[in-house]
């Protein structure tokens, strides 16, 4: 006991600034590495991505509890959350909101009976094209306006679901490469106490097809 109080006493700046840290990332702002393409092209496989942990609620740091609601998520945002049915965190964007009917059409979207609007894009440095080659398409419905990536010769069972009704309280997520993500299609509505936080930068990036190093084009990148 003698030596460990000795240790705390040593320490205790150190100590008290690994507890300030632990608190500001679990209930303020933290980073969060995305390993998988599912939401490319909006962020790259290798991207760590800033997640505001205060934009939706203040919460008990380490837990779920929140101590002050300040907003809801809005249709278009990209999300960060601790899922229970995925049994990990996952990023997702905001497609369905509460009370919404939402229906997909050969990856065609339609949110209470009226259907996005679609344009052609252009994105390159996918390195997921080389061995399934993909067309990319602007989606567009109301102020939500954010790039899609569509397989060409792989197309998800998914592609066509609906329409489902969103129930109070949770929220249709889906991927932005809609024929390679686990979302909503699989997993159903999220509950909103899941979600955790907003994205709407890349804190850095580094490219794991070529030996982590860094990609300083997308340091600081801002999300659509």
């Amino acid at each position: 006991m003698h030596a460990m109080a000795k240790f705390l006493t040593r320490n205790k700046g150190f100590i008290t600034f690994m507890l300030c840290m632990i608190m500001f990332r679990s209930a303020v702002a933290d980073w969060n590495v995305v390993p998988t393409g599912s939401m490319q092209p909006t962020i790259k496989i290798g991207d760590r991505i800033l997640v505001d942990k205060a934009a939706y609620d203040i919460r008990l740091p380490l837990t779920h509890i929140s101590l002050l609601h300040l907003a809801d998520p809005q249709r278009g945002d990209i999300v960060v959350l601790d899922s229970h049915a995925a049994n990990e965190r996952l990023v997702k964007r905001v497609i369905g909101l509460p009370g919404d009917e939402v229906a997909m059409r050969s990856n065609v979207l339609y949110i209470n009976g009226h259907a996005a609007s679609y344009a052609l894009g252009s994105y390159s440095g996918i390195h997921d094209d080389l061995k399934n080659p993909a067309h990319y398409e602007i989606e567009r419905y109301g102020d939500m306006r954010h790039a899609i990536r569509l397989s060409v010769n792989w197309p998800s069972p998914t592609s066509s679901f609906g329409p489902a009704k969103v129930p109070a309280g949770q929220y249709l997520l889906l991927g932005d490469d809609r024929d390679n993500s686990m979302d909503s299609r699989y997993f159903g509505f999220f509950p909103r106490n899941e979600i955790v936080g907003r994205s709407r930068y890349v804190v850095a990036s580094l490219d794991p097809q070529h030996h982590y190093l860094p990609r300083e084009h997308r340091f600081g990148a801002a999300l659509d």
